[in-house]
Formats: structure tokens, C-alpha cells, sequence
């Protein structure tokens, strides 16, 4: 009888490991694959959540940039019956010009949109922390939606938030005054908050990263500081804003300028210049660093443009052209 046992010679078994070793590195292949992969798509996500909100949010301001209610005259302090003080103020945020506070003064015209390229971290007398190189932008303009008023259920002080700014005007005329007082007589005027926006990127300290981070300033009453600043959103890397200015009074954009390069006639709408649209450039970058991702791009943002120069963040550019519908002008 033969009592030999059946198995595999020692060629087989390194056939067969060498066949398993084989297949062990393609489903490893496949899943390093598969999670770099999900880690990119997740990235990308979180990039393009977030540059949309910032657009959006800015978007919405700039459209109604320079609305008062019902009036249809030039903002100044001539056409206000009320306005608040600028003296009385504490904190506020000045821009460049003679006239660019929270509320006209008697000098000048009032700029109800403004910017800059930051080049010193502190800048509008109430900023310590903007990130230089990127753009900063401020607006004026009262909120869309006045407040109910009616014969059976007026508007009182009650219905108002006493430590924020209203404005009640009617097609001539407006008043400027605070949630805290009496709201003052304006012949069939209507109420809506009246508000001031400034936008900046600053960068906060996360660990062993710098993570840059979209402002928004406010305006409020307060008597420590009239403009309260808050985080909108994380990862808004640089912002640019290119000015799309008509300079021979036709209705139409002639050209578009960075804000270094706008002239301070055309900020004040002198010679009947107006600026009619604004370009908007938004670079969100990943909050925390990938080393296994290099990036060499250069985003070309207007006439300006940023090197990643070779780091390791993920990044997207977001561009948007607004028109400027409250430029008070007669054509189109």
C-alpha cells in the first residue's frame, strides 16, 4: 500500500504566494487609490462650500449698495432732517476721503462704497489684524425689507433693537436715528435698518498653521466701539475687487480698476463718474496643509495674480461681476 500524502511541492507555494502577494498589491492599490481619491472630493467640497457662501455674502451687499428706502436723492447730511453725530461716536471705522464714516458729514462727498489694498495690518482707525496684500471693501446701505407700519398696528421704538441704526425716509427726504428714540416724523417715509459692511481677510493661529479667515464688520450702537467685526468663514485666502467705472456718463463700464489705482475723483463720483459694477475675486484655500499634494499654480485674479509657489494647499479661485443697481444713474 503506498502511503504517501499528496501536497504542494515548494515551486507551487512560491507560485502561489507570489500569486496572493500580487493580488494583495492591487486591492491595496486600489484602496490607497480610493482614499486619496475621497480626500481630494472632500477637499474640493469644503472649497467650493466656502467660496460660495463668501460670494453670496458679498454678492448680496454689493447689490444693494447705496439703497436708502424710498429716497432717490444723493446721500448726504443735507438731505437727512436726523442724523447721528459723528463726534459722539466711538470706534468707528473711517475710510479714505474726507467723508467715508458710518454717516455723511457736512465736507465732501460720502462714500457709500470704498476699498483698499491692505499694506498695514492696522487701517480704518479700528482694524489691528487684516492680512496685507489682500483687498478690503466697505459699503453703506439700509437692509431691503422695511418694517411693517401700518394704521392698525404702527411701527414704535418697542418693535426696534436699541443698539442698531435706522433709516426713514420718503422719495425727498430721510432721517437717520437709533433704535433708542423716538422714530422721527418723515411724511409717508417707511423704516429699514440702516447699515455699514466692511469686509477684510485676517489670519488666526490653529495649532502650527496660520488660517486665514473672512471678517465682516458691523454696524451697531455701542459706546465702546461703533463697528463690531465676527467670522464669517474659514479658509478665504485673499479677496480683490476690481472697479468697473463709466467715465463719460453713458451708462456703461469704460474700464475696471483695482482699488490701489481708483482716483479719489472717482471713489467721490466727481465729473459725473460713476461706478457702476464691481469684479469680484475670492481665493479659498484648504484649512490644513496635504503633503502629499504640491501646488504650483498661479490664479490669475484681474490684473493682480497669486504663486502658490509650490506649498502644499489645495486651492480655488471664485470670480463674479456685480452691477451696482443703486449707481443713480439715468441709462444703461
Amino acid at each position: 500500500m503506498d502511503k504517501r500524502q499528496g501536497g504542494f511541492t515548494l515551486i507551487e507555494i512560491f507560485i502561489a504566494l507570489a500569486i496572493g502577494l500580487s493580488l494583495m498589491a492591487g486591492v491595496m492599490s486600489v484602496f490607497v487609490g480610493m482614499k486619496t481619491t475621497t480626500v481630494e472630493t472632500s477637499s474640493y467640497g469644503e472649497l467650493q462650500e466656502n467660496g460660495r457662501f463668501a460670494m453670496s455674502l458679498i454678492t448680496e451687499d454689493l447689490l444693494r449698495q447705496n439703497l436708502w428706502g424710498d429716497f432717490t436723492g444723493i446721500m448726504d447730511k443735507g438731505a437727512l432732517t436726523i442724523s447721528p453725530e459723528l463726534a459722539d461716536l466711538a470706534g468707528d471705522c473711517t475710510g479714505g476721503g474726507v467723508n467715508n464714516a458710518s454717516f455723511p458729514d457736512l465736507v465732501g462727498h460720502f462714500r457709500t462704497l470704498w476699498g483698499q489694498t491692505v499694506n498695514n495690518p492696522s487701517v480704518l482707525g479700528c482694524i489691528t489684524n487684516a492680512k496685507t496684500n489682500s483687498d478690503l471693501i466697505q459699503l453703506k446701505r439700509a437692509l431691503a425689507s422695511p418694517f411693517p407700519d401700518t394704521a392698525l398696528d404702527p411701527l414704535t421704538p418697542a418693535d426696534l433693537d436699541d443698539k442698531r441704526f435706522y433709516i426713514k425716509s420718503n422719495a425727498n427726504t430721510a432721517a437717520i436715528f437709533t433704535g433708542s428714540v423716538a422714530i422721527p416724523t418723515v411724511n409717508f417715509g417707511r423704516v429699514w435698518e440702516y447699515q455699514h459692511h466692511i469686509y477684510y481677510v485676517r489670519e488666526d493661529v490653529q495649532g502650527r498653521n496660520l488660517v486665514p479667515v473672512l471678517m465682516q464688520g458691523r454696524l451697531q450702537k455701542n459706546n465702546l466701539k461703533t463697528i463690531t467685526f465676527d467670522m464669517m468663514v474659514e479658509g478665504i485666502e485673499k479677496l480683490y475687487f476690481m472697479y468697473g467705472v463709466d467715465t463719460d456718463n453713458d451708462g456703461a463700464v469704460n474700464a475696471f480698476i483695482s482699488a490701489d489705482n481708483m482716483t479719489q475723483d472717482y471713489w467721490d463720483n466727481a465729473n459725473d463718474v460713476r461706478i457702476l459694477a464691481v469684479k469680484i475675486f475670492i481665493l479659498v484655500r484648504n484649512i490644513l496643509p496635504d503633503s502629499k499634494y504640491i501646488n504650483n499654480n498661479v490664479y490669475q485674479m484681474g490684473d493682480s495674480s497669486f504663486d502658490a509657489d509650490g506649498d502644499n494647499y489645495r486651492r480655488l479661485l471664485f470670480s463674479s461681476t456685480v452691477t451696482l443697481y443703486n449707481a443713480r444713474v439715468d441709462t444703461w
